[in-house]
C-alpha cells in the first residue's frame, strides 16, 4: 500500500516543465544561469534542453526545485491576507 500524496506540499503535481516555465517567466534565463551555473541555462537555453539535462542530473534538478520553492514562498508572502481585505 502506497501512502497518499501530500496535497499540502506546494510542489505536489507540478511538473518539471511547469517549474522551468514559471522560473523563466519570473527570472529569465540570464538570472537563472547566475543563480545556478549550468550550461543549459547560460548557453543557448531552451526548455527542451533544460528538461533533458535536469531529468538526468539529480543535483541540478534539486537546485532548480529549491529555486522554485523559494519563488512560491515569495509569491505567498506577496498575496494579501483575507483579514486585510475585510477592512
Amino acid at each position: 500500500m502506497t501512502p497518499a500524496p501530500d496535497k499540502s506540499n506546494p510542489m505536489h503535481g507540478v511538473t518539471l516543465e511547469r517549474i522551468l516555465t514559471d522560473l523563466v517567466a519570473h527570472y529569465g534565463w540570464n538570472a537563472m544561469g547566475q543563480k545556478i551555473d549550468i550550461r543549459c541555462f547560460t548557453s543557448d537555453p531552451s526548455i527542451a534542453s533544460s528538461l533533458k539535462f535536469l531529468r538526468r542530473t539529480p543535483w541540478a534538478r534539486q537546485k532548480v526545485e529549491k529555486m522554485y520553492h523559494d519563488l512560491l514562498r515569495v509569491r505567498a508572502r506577496q498575496l494579501p491576507t483575507a483579514d486585510a481585505s475585510d477592512t
